[in-house]
């Protein structure tokens, strides 16, 4: 069987260094995008690289009907998908403390990056079981972190974790051919933290390649959340 990868948020950040890598490694690989130019520009890239890249799916979070659209589109086109990579995200207002965060900021991260993925998954699953393969979430511990909560953020990331775990143990004792996991990267220097670089950070390049790594490792990671590079104290 080919494989083949879905890789949400792909134009940019740790999505594209996600593609490029499993790429490298022998996947084909589709983009998940929201805007046209910016998934052209990744995927000249990654062509470019020597990456076999599919083609890309119009993919927007935040609107239910466009990602039942894209799922359909997803099992008229690649009908051999194997791998669904939960990558794309918003950030929230990661520069106030929870008594400033509004309500509205709340819902829409909750929206995209709690709703949003929990709709592709589920539109993606009977497509994934049928070719027993596995999904991947990309997000943070639930667990609060002294040195850095951004509520709206983490909130949504706990969320994304819990239906992790829930659809991990509904797979077992269903005895559905799907695996799903979760991976926290660590620390990244990408736009959605304003580039930020300090003590303990590491770059798309560095993740990506750890990504696939993980991927391809051969084991059955189910259930499981993995620290590629854990939140550490900053200095």
């Amino acid at each position: 069987m080919k494989k083949i990868a879905l890789v949400t948020g792909a134009n940019k950040g740790i999505g594209f260094g996600i593609a490029k890598h499993l790429g490298k490694s022998g996947w084909q690989v589709i983009i998940g995008a929201r805007d046209e130019e910016r998934a052209e520009k990744a995927i000249s890239e990654l062509k470019s690289a020597g990456i076999d890249v599919l083609g890309w799916v119009n993919i927007e979070l935040r609107d239910l009907a466009n990602i039942e659209q894209a799922a359909k589109e997803i099992n008229a086109k690649y009908p051999e998908l194997t791998l669904l990579v939960n990558n794309a995200g918003i950030p929230g207002d990661m520069s106030v403390d929870s008594l400033h965060t509004e309500i509205s900021d709340i819902k829409e991260t909750l929206d995209v990056n709690f709703i949003g993925t929990f709709a592709l998954t589920k539109a993606l699953m009977p497509l994934l079981a049928k070719n027993e393969g596995r999904i991947v979430n990309v997000t943070v511990p639930s667990e609060i972190s002294p040195y850095w909560h951004p509520l709206a953020y983490v909130a949504s990331k706990a969320a994304q974790n819990a239906m992790m775990g829930v659809m991990a143990i509904e797979f077992q004792q269903s005895n559905t051919p799907l695996e799903v996991f979760s991976v926290h990267p660590g620390p990244t220097t990408t736009d959605l933290n304003g580039n930020m670089s300090l003590p303990g950070f590491h770059d798309i390049e560095t993740v990506g390649q750890k990504m696939a790594e993980l991927i391809n490792d051969g084991q059955n990671h189910q259930g499981e959340f993995i620290e590629l590079y854990p939140i550490v104290k900053e200095d």
